[in-house]
């Protein structure tokens, strides 16, 4: 008796085994990863709603690459190299776009900063040969 209830355990947890989905651990932590590194760019302005609307949406497009490479159960060696490929590309995107100077700073709120706006207005209206630079005597 004791041989059958060992054999049927060993078969009830092989058959769940077959059954799970691909695991890709890596993967997974790695997405969060950077799921998080967005987030904290977000949170400090060192992203653009626009920069980090972006990233999510690779991030996303790598999800999706995820589970169709999941969807026959097995991942294979190759789909597991393009997910880290995939997953390459879009962490030295991340570090581009948080350190390329472009900053969302508190009280913006979503919008330009206008002072930035202000003063492309009036380097505009005063037109060329104006300003500091072209003071006589100024350098």
């Amino acid at each position: 008796m004791h041989t059958l209830a060992a054999t049927a355990l060993s078969l009830a947890a092989a058959s769940a085994f077959a059954q799970a989905p691909a695991a890709t651990p890596g993967v997974d932590q790695r997405q969060d990863r950077q799921e998080q590194r967005i987030e904290q760019g977000q949170a400090s302005g060192a992203l653009t709603p626009r920069e980090a609307h972006r990233l999510e949406r690779q991030q996303a497009h790598i999800a999706r690459a995820e589970a169709r490479a999941k969807a026959d159960g097995t991942v294979t060696p190759g789909e597991r190299r393009h997910l880290h490929n995939k997953q390459d590309r879009a962490g030295q995107r991340i570090h581009a776009q948080k350190h390329d100077g472009q900053h969302m700073h508190k009280g913006q709120m979503g919008r330009m900063g206008q002072q930035g706006q202000m003063g492309q207005r009036r380097m505009r209206a005063s037109g060329p040969g104006t300003g500091p630079a072209a003071a006589p005597g100024g350098n």
